[in-house]
């Protein structure tokens, strides 16, 4: 059963790095009216809480860089940044090098159950490795569906094909 969730990471993750392939730099950061995020955001925010799903509540060190947290956690917005975000090319190879890493998390360790169970801001409590990560799928297809909705609304405007 174990190799089933991996493969579904292994799929949802697909996906979503063939989206990003797609984006070209200088249309990364485009917010249509009514959103509070832009593309950029959103693909930074799903390595962002995929790291955090699958390694650091399970106690594993964290490996993207401290800007992620920055500018890409849950609250954060572009019209607050200050500096520069990593580029869409950064995101890309977290994404890339994070899918490895998880796909060599240890099957056994999906059973495990966390130190402290989690409690996310949707109000849902994970108690294992496993839910953690497996509700980051979830997550991740969420904002794929947001970055498509962006997309479609900056191609309706006109801004960029």
């Amino acid at each position: 059963m174990t190799q089933f969730i991996y493969n579904h990471l292994k799929t949802v993750r697909s996906i979503t790095e063939n989206s990003i392939m797609r984006i070209k730099e200088e249309f990364a950061d485009l917010i249509p009216p009514g959103y509070n995020n832009n593309i950029r955001w959103n693909f930074g925010h799903i390595v962002y809480v995929q790291e955090l799903l699958a390694f650091q509540l399970s106690g594993i060190e964290q490996q993207i860089p401290e800007t992620f947290a920055l500018y890409f956690s849950a609250g954060t917005k572009p019209a607050n940044w200050i500096g520069t975000p990593p580029t869409i090319d950064e995101i890309k190879e977290e994404m890339q090098q994070q899918n490895e890493r998880i796909q060599k998390i240890n099957q056994s360790r999906l059973a495990e159950k966390l130190s402290v169970p989690y409690t996310n801001k949707g109000g849902i409590t994970f108690y294992t490795v496993g839910e953690a990560v497996l509700f980051s799928t979830y997550h991740e297809a969420l904002h794929m569906e947001t970055i498509k909705r962006i997309h479609q609304e900056n191609k309706n405007r006109s801004q960029y094909c």
